[in-house]
């Protein structure tokens, strides 16, 4: 009996201990766990870009890769399709908190950085050497700028040149007259452009321009290729500008309040990893554009030559209008001086070049 009574009272202190054990594995689990929800944070970012698109494949591969890199720390959950709203909406929503970031057009970020779509100033550009040569020189002081004024970019993503297409030939401005011409909101630039050409611009959040074609509230768009393929504008249209209008670029973006509450090694990471894949997008974008051109030329639509003496009226017309661009105060002036300053710099070296 005796010895029965002391093995069970060896038994029940095992059992005891067993359970003291069991008890402190689960809180130091239950400690970690509290502790790494604790230490994640979720970025949500919006984008207009519909979901399957390559860029959201390629932000999605992006945001996979950080999370394994950061053990979790970093989540990344996108909003495509436009969900979110327009341009200005997403801005309010990462104002309060409610976004972290998102895709923009250069024009999306005018409101907060004044700069940020200079590029995309009509007829600016001649050639896609002249875009070479000015990004290779200030995309880095856009970047500063941006983060100056409270965004974080990764570099940015050729969007190519836009095209001018409506379901009529269109091959100058009096082709324009009297129809409704998109322009996405916020684009001061082109709004002032089209006004000094005496048109009519229409703004609609891109998410809206097919329903704009489809009802005739919108008769003419400016688009790549790439763009009118993906938001199908290509369904509606018959006849594209054989003319590149505006060069536009991508901007993914951060608030830069989320950003810092990361740690250090965290926003390498994510710096890193971002930045490898919009220059990945950014390098890829020419061939889609141009392998976009090719398939709408395949559903039928028709490519509209433009004399090029109109052209050069136009690029006059346009050139008028810089002095009233660069007096606003939503316009960075040191930044348009400097950007047409490299233009004139690169044209000088070519003619000299094409003289010898």
């Amino acid at each position: 009996m005796g010895m029965s009574n002391g093995n069970s009272l060896g038994i029940r202190r095992t059992h005891q201990h067993f359970l003291i054990q069991v008890s402190w594995v689960l809180a130091l689990l239950v400690t970690a766990t509290t502790a790494y929800q604790a230490q994640a944070i979720e970025l949500k970012v919006a984008s207009v870009a519909p979901d399957g698109s390559s860029w959201m494949r390629e932000m999605r591969a992006g945001a996979d890769e950080i999370r394994d890199r950061t053990g979790g720390r970093v989540l990344i959950k996108f909003y495509p399709g436009g969900v979110m709203g327009n341009d200005s909406q997403v801005l309010r929503k990462i104002r309060i908190g409610q976004l972290h970031g998102g895709a923009f057009a250069g024009g999306g970020l005018a409101a907060r950085y004044a700069a940020i779509n200079l590029y995309s100033i009509p007829l600016l550009f001649r050639s896609l050497d002249e875009v070479d040569y000015v990004r290779e020189r200030m995309d880095s002081k856009l970047q500063i700028g941006l983060e100056a004024a409270g965004f974080v970019t990764f570099g940015f993503v050729e969007g190519g040149f836009a095209h001018v297409m409506a379901s009529e030939p269109i091959s100058g401005i009096e082709d324009m007259r009297r129809r409704k011409i998109w322009i996405p909101e916020g684009d001061q630039v082109s709004f002032l452009s089209l006004e000094a050409m005496g048109l009519s611009p229409v703004v609609l959040m891109p998410t809206d321009v097919l329903t704009g074609l489809q009802t005739g509230l919108l008769d003419v768009v400016a688009a790549s290729p790439v763009v009118a393929l993906v938001l199908q504008w290509h369904t509606t249209v018959k006849y594209m500008m054989d003319l590149p209008i505006a060069y536009s670029i991508g901007i993914f973006a951060l608030d830069t309040r989320v950003f810092q509450r990361l740690s250090a090694d965290d926003q390498q990471t994510v710096r890193m990893v971002m930045s490898g894949i919009n220059r990945s997008l950014d390098a890829q974008a020419r061939t889609d554009n141009q392998q976009a051109r090719a398939v709408m030329a395949g559903f039928g639509i028709e490519f509209v030559p433009v004399d090029s003496a109109d052209v050069v009226n136009w690029q006059s017309m346009i050139s008028t209008i810089y002095p009233q661009l660069r007096a606003r105060d939503d316009i960075d002036e040191e930044f348009f001086d400097e950007l047409l300053e490299t233009l004139r710099e690169y044209r000088g070296s070519t003619n000299s070049t094409a003289s010898r």
